[in-house]
């Protein structure tokens, strides 16, 4: 089963990057655009048919190692 994790940062949260790229756009004339932000994907493949059990690991891996819950929230696709 394909899996795809999207991690982006709260609502609150500073996001230098998003600024970083917001600034380099407009330098470059692409005055049209407001409040970047920045995320991350993660795709990979699980060795699971069971769509709840799969979504269950994949909220652990989440919780434990791929998103800081502190800061980020996450969205599983399965």
């Amino acid at each position: 089963m394909k899996v795809t994790i999207n991690i982006t940062l709260k609502n609150g949260v500073l996001d230098p990057q998003g600024k970083a790229i917001e600034k380099a756009l407009h330098s470059l004339d692409f005055n049209n655009i407001s409040e970047v932000k920045t995320s991350k994907q993660i795709t990979f493949n699980l060795d699971e048919k069971d769509k709840s059990k799969a979504k269950e690991q994949v909220k652990m891996m989440c919780e434990e190692l791929l998103a800081n819950t502190v800061i980020e929230d996450y969205e599983i696709i399965l």
